[in-house]
């Protein structure tokens, strides 16, 4: 079942780059009390995924703050290596998005917005999505009816919706 707008963000560990490697993300703890964006997407370094919907959230950064969003977070099923490059490579680190790893699909997957594309390699991948989570609970979810277009996930299509 995909979650949906009212629902609760299920109980996940995600993945981030540290100093010091690999660190446990709690998204419980991290929207706990907060208002964040979360957009996932099939795959770090694929065509869509690096060259509009990671961009659209860096453009839409101060926007989305002055609606009153804490954190903008992008989650892959990639592992939080690759997620740390990607996010270095993007400018989107420095740009203040969270790159987290959903290294085995499971926050993917308890959302209901998992996919697979074994033509293309990917296996157990994300939808392409946007929700905003206010207190860990789903206010506006945008998910794309074809992963490879970025509209209704792009962050001035959440901006609008906010």
């Amino acid at each position: 079942m995909t979650i949906s707008v009212g629902d609760k963000l299920p109980q996940a560990s995600l993945l981030k780059m540290g100093e010091n490697g690999p660190e446990a993300v709690d998204l419980a703890s991290k929207t706990a009390g907060r208002k964040v964006v979360i957009f996932g997407l099939p795959g770090a370094y694929t065509g869509v995924c690096s060259t509009a919907h990671v961009p659209s959230f860096i453009r839409t950064g101060d926007a989305l703050a002055a609606k009153g969003v804490d954190e903008v977070i992008c989650v892959s099923a990639n592992d939080p290596f690759v997620m740390g490059a990607w996010g270095e490579s993007t400018g989107a680190s420095a740009a203040g998005i969270a790159m987290l790893g959903d290294a085995d699909s499971s926050l993917t997957k308890a959302l209901g917005l998992n996919f697979s594309a074994p033509p293309a390699g990917l296996i157990d991948r994300s939808k392409r999505y946007a929700l905003v989570a206010e207190d860990g609970v789903v206010t506006v979810l945008q998910v794309e009816d074809n992963a490879g277009e970025c509209n209704i996930s792009a962050g001035e299509s959440i901006v609008d919706a906010l």
